[in-house]
């Protein structure tokens, strides 16, 4: 749910709740005066008439802080920018393109492998192109001379990447 959506319906249940605590007040006030007129002749000389005052009073000042927050929530930005610049990012990073004309027949069958996934394990090409680990390395080395790819150091094993 968005930030206004939440503001919103913060301000509207708000609304209610002050309506409730002054239709509340009402009748408590006609109850105490109902009752403290017979004991002390005065209902505002009644000790229940000012703890209604101070029950209402503690009430719309909760329901303030709720209303406060809704007009933030409303007028705040939502942080939708970032995600506008990541896009943009992926888009610009798929459009490259790479010379694969001067390379072996299995060179170019790693370098599809790496590009399809973008980041991947030498453990895990090893395991995906049925290639022996000296002859995957052998092709990584002739593609990170050509600067296609970079490998790093992870424990032990390494992360293949386009560069």
């Amino acid at each position: 749910m968005e930030n206004k959506h939440v503001g919103y319906l913060l301000l509207g249940i708000s609304i209610l709740v002050i309506i409730i605590i002054f239709m509340f007040n009402s009748v408590l006030k006609d109850i105490v005066r109902g009752s403290c007129t017979l004991a002390h002749g005065d209902a505002t000389s009644c000790p229940m008439y000012q703890t209604i005052n101070q029950q209402t009073s503690i009430a719309l000042g909760i329901i303030g802080l709720l209303i406060i927050v809704g007009l933030v929530l409303i007028f705040s930005r939502p942080q939708t920018q970032t995600i506008i610049k990541t896009k943009t990012i992926k888009e610009k990073q798929e459009k490259k393109t790479y010379d694969l004309s001067s390379l072996r027949k299995e060179d170019r069958s790693i370098f599809n492998l790496i590009k399809e996934n973008n980041t991947i394990f030498q453990a895990d090409l090893i395991e995906k192109s049925g290639f022996g680990k000296a002859k995957v390395s052998r092709i990584l080395d002739r593609l990170e001379n050509r600067g296609l790819i970079e490998r790093k150091r992870r424990g032990m094993t390494n992360v293949v990447v386009l560069k």
